[in-house]
């Protein structure tokens, strides 16, 4: 997969058959819209394209938007390239982007720049200033213009519509079954293993620190049952975010006790991904009280089904 970053200087003239937007979480929606690209490509002899962006539009218009992603920017396109597009234009959206309409988007870059020649889009989709480009726009100047455009349905999970912001939603509410079911794969995160306050040990349950991207999005406060990877290796996990109200921390901290581990891993990568909530976050009324509930929570975790 090419990875065009910006491309004021592109000037393949490659017909594609392309699809806009975030794409954050790259979930079953998004994955439905790529399938119909690949489908369309090969029917027409077409490059399979995705136009996305970063940052996220939100942050350009309110630079103070607090939003946080389901996926980094690494991790987007790791996924995009799993899905085995050919090419991933990847645009800053600066001050002259959004302000181009819609209808300029359209003949300015779409057609003229990226010689598009099937263009699909999710259900809601809009574009270009004021939300002026949308489905019907596109429809105006297919024929002019010498593209096709569809426009998919949304993609339901039981009785809803899958979202990105579905998602958030599922995992600011502790809902990783929920979450896990409309992305098509386990909510990870990664970081570099960091320096603690090593109380963990000292109960009898050392935990990793996991330094986090500050944008990626973190489900709500309390107790996980995880998969761990490190250095490619799978382990059972148990993973706490909050703040350790027993020891009246007042941090938050992403921290993993790694079952039948005993290694120094300061300063690796690792990967967590989300199986199953446990329960809320606790201020337990003694450290003895905190034992017997992580007592519980791994016979828990070393009981689950992590097929």
């Amino acid at each position: 997969m090419k990875i065009i970053r910006e491309f004021e200087n592109y000037t393949e003239n490659t017909p594609k058959v392309l699809s806009l937007g975030m794409f954050d979480g790259v979930h079953f929606g998004h994955i439905s819209i790529i399938n119909l690209l690949k489908s369309v490509a090969q029917e027409n002899n077409l490059e399979t394209a995705i136009l996305t962006f970063w940052p996220h539009p939100r942050k350009v218009f309110n630079p103070n938007d607090e939003i946080k992603l389901l996926n980094t920017l690494n991790e987007k396109l790791n996924l995009l390239e799993n899905a085995n597009l050919d090419v991933v234009f990847l645009k800053s959206f600066d001050e002259n982007f959004r302000n181009l309409t819609g209808e300029e988007f359209i003949r300015q870059i779409l057609v003229q720049k990226l010689n598009v020649k099937h263009i699909i889009i999710g259900h809601d989709h809009v574009f270009g200033k004021n939300k002026s480009g949308n489905f019907e726009l596109l429809q105006k100047l297919s024929k002019e213009l010498d593209f096709v455009v569809q426009q998919l349905d949304a993609v339901k999970e039981g009785e809803f519509n899958i979202s990105s912001t579905k998602i958030r939603n599922c995992l600011a509410n502790g809902n990783i079954i929920g979450a896990n079911k409309m992305l098509g794969y386990h909510y990870s995160v990664s970081g570099k293993v960091i320096d603690g306050k090593k109380l963990g040990r000292t109960i009898g349950y050392p935990t990793a620190n996991i330094e986090v991207d500050e944008l990626k999005l973190l489900p709500k406060k309390g107790a996980y049952i995880v998969e761990v990877y490190v250095k490619n290796k799978f382990y059972k996990g148990m993973l706490s975010i909050g703040t350790n109200p027993t020891v009246n921390g007042d941090k938050l901290t992403v921290e993993v006790y790694i079952l039948d581990f005993n290694e120094d891993i300061y300063g690796e990568e690792i990967t967590v991904k989300f199986r199953d909530f446990l329960h809320e976050e606790i201020k337990f009324e003694s450290l003895e009280k905190l034992i017997v509930r992580l007592d519980e929570d791994k016979k828990l975790t070393e009981n689950f089904n992590f097929s």
